[in-house]
């Protein structure tokens, strides 16, 4: 006996493709697992990803990243 708990997870024709693809000689569980964790991982790694791009738009909107100037761009639109 496990002193892990346990989920029940549907295996539906999309879950089933990708423990097709991605599980090897792996047992499904071990392969839904595998998935659930890497699935975990990526959506983490999104999330730092979008912070990191707000975090740098608000320093350029503050003024706080020398790489832009406004001044240049509002000189380039006015000579459109």
């Amino acid at each position: 006996m496990t002193s892990t708990t346990r989920i029940q997870v549907t295996l539906d024709a999309e879950l089933a493709a990708a423990v097709d693809e991605f599980g090897g000689a792996e047992p499904r569980s071990r392969a839904v697992r595998d998935l659930a964790v890497r699935g975990a991982e990526a959506i983490r790694a999104e999330r730092a990803g979008r912070r990191d791009a707000q975090m740098h738009l608000l320093r350029i909107a503050a003024g706080e990243d020398d790489g832009y100037d406004f001044a240049v761009s509002d000189q380039l639109h006015a000579s459109r």
